[in-house]
């Protein structure tokens, strides 16, 4: 088990509505060669989850391990082994896309050798050459996105957490990101994907966990999800548990 998310929560204080509970009491597990889907509405608590996992958030109660490492107890350890892109995640702009692998690679404590293998091999995978040497700044939002997957696994990591990879792309930029998760999970590694585009969960997910105001309401796998709806559909299963939850 490459994840394994036992009783996390995370409470934060609101001036006007008191304690908020944004994850509360969440468990669930993610395989190796598997993408498990996170689904939910706006502020249902997925990105926090998520950023509760990539250790950028200390959880208030509860624990998860990954890799063998806990959340909790060995943060460093547990960011050695994932790559984490978040909706929000920005470059740097006055360096170009060579420049910002380079500066990871440092940071991963990866060989320059390697650093430029890996960066040859994710440039060509992602259509960058054309745009290497070129400011971030200057890049297009695909482009920039792009390039922010290329630093996310630069490293190669066994966990790979997706928040919304392709919100705001136009389509051939975020096909070409669906068919790179299709490949990392064919090469073995466990993504964890948040995204509201429902054909992307059933292109891809495995399984699916269906988070409504910070609670779990179902962690199984996709065709048992769709079977939940007399259509067949993730959207309509999605509405159904969200409806019934509120």
């Amino acid at each position: 088990m490459r994840v394994a998310a036992t009783g996390l929560a995370k409470c934060f204080r609101d001036p006007k509505r008191g304690e908020v509970r944004a994850v509360d009491g969440l468990g669930f597990e993610a395989r190796g060669g598997e993408v498990l889907g996170l689904l939910g509405a706006n502020g249902a608590g997925k990105t926090t989850t998520l950023r509760l996992l990539a250790t950028m958030l200390a959880p208030t109660a509860g624990d998860a391990v990954v890799c063998g490492h806990s959340i909790t107890r060995a943060p460093e350890e547990v960011r050695r082994h994932i790559g984490f892109l978040s909706a929000t995640t920005a470059l740097y702009g006055r360096l170009t896309p060579r420049e910002t692998l380079a500066y990871f690679g440092r940071l991963y404590g990866l060989a320059p050798a390697r650093v430029a293998a890996r960066t040859s091999e994710l440039f060509a995978r992602f259509g960058v050459d054309g745009f290497a040497d070129t400011r971030c700044d200057r890049l297009s939002t695909g482009m920039k996105q792009r390039v922010s997957i290329a630093r996310t696994v630069l490293h190669d990591p066994e966990v790979i957490i997706f928040d919304e990879p392709t919100a705001g792309l136009d389509v051939l930029a975020a096909r070409a990101i669906v068919d790179f998760v299709r490949d990392c999970r064919g090469r073995g590694a466990c993504v964890l994907l948040s995204t509201h585009v429902m054909s992307e969960v059933e292109q891809l997910c495995d399984r699916v966990a269906v988070i409504h105001e910070g609670r779990l309401r179902c962690c199984e796998p996709l065709p048992a999800l769709q079977a939940r709806a007399p259509s067949g559909r993730v959207e309509d299963a999605f509405v159904g548990l969200v409806g019934a939850a509120g």
